[in-house]
């Protein structure tokens, strides 16, 4: 059987390494902050740890009854996390960030504390590391809703059909409005940051405003 000191230390280390992971998701504005994933991780631990005492104690020969069911639960709170939206699937990075803390919070009520360790690097590399290099290599697409605001909406709205054409990308919810003499044309694209800049470019010039901004609710 475990110390109540050793137990303490292994909820502690579990509960510092899911806060870690979540320092980095409240950096980044994303969903399962400080506070989900450092309960994840302690949880998890905890139940790896009670699964082994509660079967010590009873007799049972099956230790990991318990920590085994933890991987069924965790999914239940992974999928709450993955959304539809107009952009597709959103959530998917949150969903897997949960489950992989799943994962370490067991290292760390099993007592592997360097696996546990070197799992939450992997995980923090993949994050910052990885989720930069996306967007300095302009790998990630991202949907965003240009609105364009000039008095000549009717040749702007060719201009802008034209220009998506030729680039390539896909448009969505392509929309004209009307206040008094002014007119603003708005359309949804995934693009990456450079194919947004030189959208952006093309459309900003005088006698036109151009706003680019991520469709709301469109989240990893």
């Amino acid at each position: 059987m475990l110390s109540i000191h050793e137990i303490f230390l292994r909820l502690t280390i579990a509960a510092a390494l899911g806060a870690i992971i979540g320092f980095e998701r409240v950096l980044r504005r994303r969903p399962a902050g400080i506070r989900t994933s450092l309960f994840v991780c302690l949880a998890t631990a905890l139940f790896t740890i009670l699964s082994g005492e509660i079967a010590h104690r009873l007799g049972d020969s099956s230790g990991t009854r318990i920590a085994s069911n933890i991987v069924q639960g965790i999914g239940f709170l992974g999928a709450g996390a993955i959304l539809r939206g107009p952009g597709g699937v959103l959530g998917m990075t949150t969903a897997a960030t949960i489950f992989v803390e799943a994962a370490i919070g067991m290292a760390a009520g099993g007592g592997l504390y360097a696996v546990a360790g070197y799992a939450t690097g992997l995980v923090l590399f993949g994050l910052t590391v990885i989720g930069w290099a996306e967007q300095y290599f302009n790998l990630k697409c991202r949907l965003m809703v240009f609105r364009i605001t000039t008095s000549q909406a009717d040749s702007l709205a060719t201009e802008i059909q034209r220009m998506m054409a030729g680039m390539k990308i896909p448009m969505q919810h392509l929309r004209t409005s009307m206040a008094g003499a002014t007119s603003t044309v708005e359309f949804e694209a995934d693009v990456t940051h450079k194919q947004e800049e030189a959208i952006f470019n093309q459309l900003n010039r005088q006698g036109v405003i151009t706003e680019v901004a991520p469709v709301e609710g469109h989240q990893e």
